[in-house]
């Protein structure tokens, strides 16, 4: 990839000066276009080799375009700040809303093709995090985000050439150091992984375009046009634009049919018949189980995430109180999710989720969740079918990056008869204290009961996986529910210490 690319060019003064104004100004023009549009979000990575201008490529562009509309990100490759959560909860934390302009020094792909070369992972890790790329910028294009991707290249001469002039000037001997020298001596091999890197993620919506890094005008004009470019093509509707956002085709829903014509909430027993006493004993119980298990030393390494999803009036709110009457009140938050507000719907779907991601030591319990998306959503036609039928394998991969960095993911869905929700709604009609808990949208979601029915069992069968299993609890009655949920929480946490 590299060896194809062009080398030598240089552009005179002379002609830099003529072009960069009518480049500045068309830039900011698109900017403003965008910005005030408001119709997608643009993420600009600059990556390559050291000293082949990344930062003076940042410098430029902070110059040539409004910076308060280019949000910059420099992002260091080593896990710091992320106090136990998924190194990828840096990046979403940063990604523009709509309107909005990032770029990203220091990117998604910086530390794998590190640990690579470092022979911290193997080929076949290296291709597993790729595969997770992938479907992170496929994600990204599919919420409205065009993905620019450039390459800063120089060869191995013209490297160490750069490094003794910068090293000459006392103004600039503080860019070059001892790590810089030491990546130097393994050119070779950083060479041929971020040439596997770079073939593997380079696809039609993302591509890579690889610049040459010597001639600092040739480079600055070269990433400018490309950027004016796919803006201008997003922006006034050519075909190369469709196909840098590649705008997602509606498909089919899915037609939810079980193997033997029975479903996991039918087969559910509902009904669990237990006296006050013995529900009391149980639950203080569990109760001083779950708080010595958060209090473990070992706990201080581990951190939670607790999903509450039911059926309107199926008690999630009552087993939530019994949890945290059990925990630390400085362990733990609780997240209710409503709508999703403007700025959450300015950026990609999950963002809002992956900035609550609990740190070390913490429990974060979610009030509803992620699976809004594949419940409500889908049921309501709040989004369109090709967003909720991709939302399972991207709540798949969330759940899983999670796991993988040590967080305890649990899952519990609370379901009720359709004569016991009823029941449950006409009590909290008539008892003033309870009269919150119950509105129009209730009856509405009431009326969609086999439609939530539907959707409810298809979720479960394509997001109850071996490391996130859901637990399902018949809810009828109270009593029971709270201690199940209870019982799920402290087993798997001392499953996991």
């Amino acid at each position: 990839m590299f060896e194809s690319a062009e080398l030598g060019h240089e552009i005179d003064k002379d002609r830099y000066e003529t072009e960069v104004p009518e480049l500045r100004t068309a830039l900011l023009a698109a900017q403003y276009e965008v910005v005030k549009k408001q119709a997608f979000s643009v993420v600009i990575l600059i990556a390559g080799v050291d000293g082949g201008g990344k930062g003076d490529t940042l410098n430029t562009l902070n110059e040539w375009m409004d910076p308060r509309h280019l949000q910059t990100n420099a992002i260091r490759p080593v896990n710091e700040g992320l106090e136990g959560r998924p190194p990828m909860w840096q990046f979403w934390r940063a990604l523009p809303k709509k309107g909005g302009l990032a770029v990203f020094v220091g990117s998604w792909y910086t530390a794998p093709l590190l640990r690579r070369v470092y022979r911290e992972t193997t080929t076949a890790e290296l291709d597993q995090e790729i595969d997770d790329i992938l479907r992170f910028e496929r994600m990204l294009i599919d919420e409205g985000t065009l993905v620019l991707k450039f390459w800063l290249h120089l060869t191995k001469a013209q490297q160490r050439k750069r490094f003794k002039k910068l090293e000459k000037d006392a103004r600039t001997a503080w860019r070059v150091g001892p790590t810089d020298w030491k990546h130097l001596a393994m050119y070779k091999k950083f060479q041929s992984t971020a040439q596997h890197l770079l073939r593997s993620t380079s696809t039609a919506a993302a591509p890579w375009l690889i610049v040459e890094g010597t001639d600092e005008r040739y480079r600055n004009l070269t990433v400018g046009t490309a950027v004016l470019t796919a803006l201008r093509a997003l922006l006034d509707g050519r075909p190369e634009g469709r196909v840098l956002r590649a705008a997602p085709v509606e498909a089919a829903p899915r037609t939810f049919v079980p193997v033997d014509g029975k479903t996991v909430l039918d087969a559910l027993e509902l009904d669990h018949p237990i006296t006050k006493d013995e529900y009391q004993d149980e639950l203080a119980r569990l109760q001083g189980r779950l708080n010595m298990a958060t209090r473990h030393k070992r706990f201080e390494k581990r951190s939670v995430v607790a999903v509450f999803e039911g059926a309107d009036a199926g008690g999630k709110g009552g087993a939530i109180r019994r949890v945290t009457q059990a925990l630390d009140a400085r362990k733990y938050d609780v997240i209710p999710i409503a709508a999703p507000s403007d700025e959450d719907k300015a950026r990609p779907y999950l963002w809002r989720f992956w900035r609550q991601v609990p740190q070390r030591g913490r429990i974060a319990i979610f009030d509803r969740s992620w699976y809004g998306r594949v419940l409500v959503e889908r049921v309501e036609e709040l989004c369109r079918v090709s967003g909720w039928a991709r939302a399972y394998g991207e709540i798949n991969d969330f759940e899983e990056q999670l796991i993988d960095h040590g967080i305890i993911v649990v899952k519990f869905w609370l379901q009720i008869s359709k004569d016991e929700q009823l029941r449950r709604f006409e009590e909290r009609q008539q008892v003033p204290y309870k009269q919150h808990k119950i509105t129009d949208e209730d009856w509405r979601n009431r009326d969609k009961w086999d439609a939530y029915h539907d959707a409810v069992c298809e979720m479960i069968d394509r997001t109850s996986t071996e490391a996130a299993p859901w637990t399902l609890i018949g809810a009828n009655n109270k009593y029971h529910a709270r201690l199940a949920v209870l019982r799920g929480m402290v087993e798997s946490i001392e499953a996991a210490l």
